[in-house]
């Protein structure tokens, strides 16, 4: 047996003093029985019950001392009261195991087990509830419980009435349950006081507990005056833990965990706590039940019998679920006669049932067990209401009550002292629901109804922490962050696996296949009932109360259809939140109450009075000056919080909530194009912000990356509307809309902050310049966040996107200060010097390129940096045409200033092109600056040649000059690949070609002297003039240009016969000049096409213009080009004839000579009457030319063709 003094003088265990930890214990450490359970087969019927110690704060189990026969109970052990290891904490087993339950013990547990409830337990009681439930069919004592619903979990615990209406008599509540009481259940009610047999039972039982932890046998009497001292000090003590109901409108200090939870009778006491599955219903159990074990006894109950009392059947059925739930094999019975031990009995815990005197069958228990179950879950379907089950002393019928209901029918609806625990563990379950990440999305609609009817429960008067908390975690349910998926019918969303029910469900009664059960009212039934059960003796039938209706799902996640919907619930959660913290808040000094239907005024400010970009300078600098305070924890607040208090804690969440939903508001109003709303939208995202930053003390990393994100989005919205300004007025509407519940969030920003800290960045302008500057502020302070607070390095692609922006937003601002120039060079008329304006324009645009390129460089980005580069270049090309005209037009020259801005230009592009690389890396920009480039080194051989510096360079010198530029700008210019541009470059290149021919014919007539020289000249002219005609040959839109050279090539033709001397070699050029005139053709062909559909077009269609159908034909052009080349044709026809004709010629015979020389002379006799005929219009001019040319072709083959033998 073991030291009886040693066993007793155990210390107290690990766990019993501090229970706010809550450990669980593993197999290997629990001292409690086998945590795997068991299937028990009992009295020929198998019962499935299987145990789990969840929770134990029970010692170490020892061996019970046996007492000698004939020990007096009647005297107390010296140990008698005494603190004890081995039964725990002395308050728990004073009066042995049947220690009165308080009536909040469930909730206790609720709060310890939090994981458990709503989901996979069905039960949560103390067990002394659930073994009355159990034996309602066989006993006629009363059964009064309060039953709560969350999810598919009941919480039951004991309402004492007696005890309610003691207390109601001496503080006033409960008074309506009372008059209700006493009219409809028992009207003669009087508190029933415990017999004297009662209490001596009680104490024998509690010094026999003492005696077998002792091991003493003898019995140790005390004085008889002490003994009953100590006896009257355990009633006391007993009726004091009683009286453990909480003050009904008395709330806990903290919702997360409540250190007044002990005080208010919420405190897990239990000594251990053990999920019990019996049969398919499982249970959460609390039980004090002392356990002893040791040698051939691992563990055994202990009990004690009067041995002239029989056991009943109301005793087999306690000792068996006792056994049962806390998975004890074996009960050790001693007796006694009088208060003398007698003996001691060992019974198996399946042999039980099958006692003498105390027969009953297992299946009944377990039929009943799962009738009561059924029935409950059945009836009790509102979360959040307290249910009361009764049973009337020796009355058969059980009735179930919605306290609820009736505590709203009374002036005081919130009387109820359930409610407070009730709406604490609601809003604790979607806490811990809300915890589950992996999880949580299909439990989303039951969070949703819990805090919801956690929410309905509470007074916001009385409750504002809970109430701004559980609309926090509402708003938090809706993913503002996340793309909206396509809902589906098996949508994570809309799974709703446990059973959960909220207040605005019709009700309908419930029914099962017999229809056992009723509402109604009959003469046994009163009205106020939810349901009754008319005689206990029917949940001992099978399944007779199973419900055959389908289970009811709780409310479904509410489906937004678009994102505007979604943030507009999660803003009206947030404006609930706001108004609790709000109310919660009393200073004498508070703010004068708004009126939400009254809008606030927007201010607006002049551009002048604002001072422009200037001003916004300066604005920005008080912004970064403020966030770098915020670093260091400065802060600003109106309204007197308490920083750390919860209010203050709240409002910062529920405020970064509010911000968040705004812009994504405003995103998703800026991916539909109302850049007017994204603009109000960002503003209240922006205020928000403003707030959160006056409250808060210690600024997060990740706020500092929302309000980076937000500025961005500001700087996005600003530059759109900078360029859609021709729907400005629409805009601007949109911009002044307000509804009412964003002027209630902003009413309590207000109460904090003036939320003008972002002003700067989110006023509507009306000049562009102004939208552009705010814009690229807003991503300048979006940048210097990320710098400050180092998050570029943990956010690059952020950092990557702020930098691209910034350089978008800079050429954009370089682009509109050079339009402005070249703008003001194109006014500029009389004055021939440069304005200073125009040069303060140069200096910002060439500023806000620079920047805009280092900041694409910093990030890699080539090919945005070769366009600015680009448009650098383009800047140089705009100051040197401000250069041009800087001198009187008939004395022009190529000036210095103009070659050097050209320079600068050339640079710039060939920089774009190294950026660039190769061609592969981006076509598109690589032809563009290749585009750029070429015409840049074409513009400026053009102006050398027509404007040549000869006061300043020799004539050679700038024939080098432009020579070498015209052949850069033909080697940028690419004629064969084949893209939109080709037609483009070949025109350019036969320019090119034309220019160099036109150069050197031209130094060809005006040179005198080297031979040499003048021979390369020839050459030269030659080979351009045959390239600049066959690219133009490849035109169908330029055949100005092809006659033009083609008359050219005549007329070099006609200047190298003057330096011939031999009819041989004359007649020989002029047979290649009128072969050029040939080739002619093909441009008399497009032009009298375009001539005719000219003609045609009014016919055709008198509503389009004529010149849409040929819109580069230039007829006064056509006509002087068509007079020289009919003069040129005229004097080669001339000049071959009379070559022909000589008389050196007319001596020999020569047949072919003979052709050419009829043809010719009919050809030019036509001229000569074609040209004679004023009266001719142009088309027929042409045609009657191009009839020319062929005939000329035809003569010229002929007399191939017959000389070809």
């Amino acid at each position: 047996m073991g030291d009886p003094k040693e066993a007793g003088a155990e210390a107290s265990p690990p766990g019993a003093a501090t229970r706010g930890g809550l450990s669980l214990l593993s197999q290997a450490e629990s001292e409690e029985p086998s945590a795997q359970g068991s299937a028990l087969f009992l009295g020929g019927n198998e019962v499935k019950s299987r145990a789990v110690v969840k929770y134990s704060s029970a010692p170490p189990r020892t061996a019970f001392a046996r007492l000698e026969e004939k020990t007096d109970l009647k005297l107390p052990p010296a140990n008698w009261l005494r603190e004890s290891a081995k039964l725990g904490p002395a308050g728990t087993t004073i009066l042995g195991n049947s220690k009165k339950s308080k009536p909040f013990s469930s909730f206790g547990m609720a709060y310890d087990f939090i994981d458990s409830v709503g989901n996979d337990v069905d039960v949560v009681s103390d067990s002394e509830n659930i073994k009355k439930l159990l034996k309602i069919p066989y006993s006629k004592s009363h059964v009064s419980m309060a039953v709560h619903r969350i999810g598919r979990t009941l919480l039951l615990d004991e309402l004492d009435i007696q005890e309610l209406f003691m207390r109601s008599s001496q503080t006033g509540d409960w008074t309506w349950l009372k008059e209700f009481y006493q009219r409809l259940i028992d009207q003669k009610w009087q508190r029933k006081k415990k017999s004297k047999e009662h209490w001596y039972q009680k104490a024998i039982l509690s010094k026999f507990l003492y005696y077998s932890i002792n091991g003493d046998g003898a019995a140790q009497p005390v004085p008889s005056p002490a003994e009953q001292q100590e006896s009257s000090s355990s009633d006391q003590s007993h009726e004091s833990e009683g009286a453990s109901w909480p003050a009904p409108f008395e709330m806990p200090s903290s919702v997360s965990e409540d250190p007044s939870a002990s005080s208010q009778g919420l405190k897990n006491d239990f000594v251990r706590n053990i999920l019990w599955t019996f049969e398919d219903i499982h249970m959460l159990v609390g039980s004090n039940m002392p356990i002893f074990g040791g040698g051939r006894y691992p563990a055994v109950s202990l009990r004690l019998r009067d041995n002239n009392k029989p056991i009943n059947v109301l005793t087999g059925i306690d000792y068996w679920l006792d056994n049962l739930i806390c998975n004890v094999p074996e009960l050790v019975m001693c007796f006694h006669v009088n208060g003398i031990v007698q003996k001691y009995e060992m019974i198996k815990t399946e042999e039980i049932p099958n006692l003498e005197n105390s027969n009953f069958s297992t299946k009944v228990i377990k039929d009943i067990a799962q009738n009561i179950l059924s029935f409950l879950k059945s009836n009790c379907t509102k979360e959040g209401h307290t249910y009361w089950l009764f049973k009337a002393s020796g009355s058969d019928i059980v009735k179930l009550y919605d306290l609820t209901t009736l505590c709203e029918e009374t002036e005081d609806k919130y009387q109820n002292p359930f409610t407070m625990p009730v709406a604490i563990l609601l809003y604790k379950v979607a806490c811990n629901m809300m915890m589950k990440k992996n999880q949580n999305k299909k439990h989303y609609g039951t969070i949703r109804t819990l805090l919801l009817n956690c929410v309905k429960l509470l007074d916001k008067s009385r409750h504002p922490q809970i109430i701004a908390s559980a609309n926090y975690m509402l708003s938090e349910l809706f993913q503002l962050d996340e793309p909206k998926k396509e809902e589906s019918s098996d949508s994570p969303l809309n799974e709703n696996s446990d059973e959960s029910y909220s207040e605005e469900e019709e009700e309908m009664p419930d029914s099962d296949e017999n229809g056992t059960y009723s509402t109604s009212s009959d003469p046994a039934d009163d009205n106020k009932a939810v349901a009754i059960i008319k005689s206990v003796g029917e949940l001992s039938v099978p399944e007779k109360y199973k419900s055959i209706h389908q289970i009811r799902p709780s409310c479904a996640f509410p489906v937004c259809h678009d994102t505007e919907e979604r943030c507009r619930l999660v803003l009206s959660y947030v404006l609930e939140g706001l108004k609790s913290v709000d109310s919660s808040i009393k200073k004498e000094s508070d703010l004068p109450a708004a009126d939400p239907s009254t809008p606030i005024p927007l201010k607006y400010e002049d551009e002048s009075t604002r001072g422009g970009p200037e001003g916004l300078e300066k604005q920005m600098a008080l912004f970064l000056d403020k966030m770098g305070s915020l670093q260091k924890g400065n802060c600003s607040r109106q309204s007197g919080m308490t920083p750390g208090s919860w209010q203050h804690k709240m409002k910062l969440q529920l405020i970064l909530k509010s911000s968040k939903a705004y812009y994504i508001l405003s995103d998703a109003a800026m991916s539909l194009q109302k850049y007017g709303r994204a603009l109000r939208y960002i503003k209240l995202a922006l205020q928000s912000h403003d707030t959160y930053c006056c409250l808060c003390t210690n600024m997060l990393s990740e706020v500092l990356l929302f309000l980076s994100q937000y500025l961005t989005l500001c700087g996005d919205i600003q530059l759109m509307l900078a360029q859609n300004a021709n729907n400005r007025a629409a805009h601007l509407e949109e911009f002044n809309y307000q509804t009412k519940e964003d002027q209630e969030i902003l009413h309590s920003l207000h109460r904090e902050s003036s939320c003008q800290g972002f002003a700067w960045a989110t006023d509507l302008s009306t000049d562009l310049e102004s939208q552009l500057t705010v814009s690229c502020k807003c991503y300048e302070a979006a940048n210097e966040i990320l710098q400050f607070s180092d998050l570029k390095s943990q956010n690059p692609e952020h950092y990557v996107q702020v930098l691209k922006r910034m350089g978008n937003i800079r050429n954009e601002i370089g682009v509109f200060y050079m339009n402005q120039a070249a703008a003001l060079q194109g006014e500029r008329v009389v004055s021939k010097s440069v304005s200073a304006a125009e040069q303060q324009l140069w200096k910002k645009s060439f500023s806000c390129f620079e920047k805009g390129i280092h900041n694409f460089e910093s990030i890699d980005d080539a090919t945005n940096a070769a366009l600015l580069l680009c448009n650098t270049g383009r800047l140089m090309r705009v100051c040197a045409q401000a250069h041009c005209g800087a001198e009187d037009e008939f004395k022009r020259e190529f000036s210095p200033e103009e070659g050097l801005y050209y320079s600068k230009a050339v640079d710039y592009y060939l920089k774009a092109l190294r950026s660039l690389g190769t061609r592969d890396m981006h076509p598109v920009v690589w032809d563009s600056v290749n585009w750029e480039l070429s015409t840049t080194y074409f513009t400026m051989a053009t102006l050398q040649q027509d404007y040549a510096p000869l006061s300043r360079k020799a004539q050679e010198q700038i024939e080098k000059e432009v020579s070498e530029a015209m052949m850069k700008s033909l080697k940028h210019c690419d004629v064969d690949s084949a893209t939109a541009r080709q037609p483009l470059c070949q025109y350019r290149a036969a320019t090119i070609h034309h220019r160099l021919a036109s150069m050197y014919h031209s130094c060809l007539r005006n040179q005198v002297g080297d031979e040499h020289l003048r021979k390369q000249h020839r050459v030269l002219a030659d080979l351009h003039y045959g390239k600049a005609a066959k690219l133009f040959q490849l035109l169908k839109d330029a055949p100005c240009e092809l006659l033009r050279v083609q008359l050219e090539r005549v007329a070099f033709a006609e200047f190298q016969m003057t330096s011939q001397n031999s009819n041989v070699g004359k007649l020989k050029t002029l047979s290649g000049a009128l072969d050029i005139m040939v080739k002619t053709e093909h441009a008399f062909q497009l032009i009298q096409k375009e001539l005719v559909e000219e003609c045609d077009q009014p016919k055709n269609d008198e509503a389009t213009p004529a010149a849409d159908s040929s819109p580069n034909l230039n007829r006064e052009e056509v006509i002087k080009l068509l007079s020289i080349f009919e003069s040129r044709l005229s004097f080669l026809l001339l000049q071959s004839i009379k070559l022909l004709s000589s008389s050196k010629r007319k001596m020999s015979s020569n047949t072919e000579e003979d052709t050419v020389l009829q043809t010719n002379k009919q050809i030019y006799s036509q001229l000569l009457r074609a040209t004679a005929n004023r009266n001719s219009t142009l088309l027929e001019r042409i045609e009657v030319v191009i009839c020319l040319l062929e005939q000329l072709a035809s003569g010229s083959s002929m007399s191939n063709s017959s000389a070809a033998p």
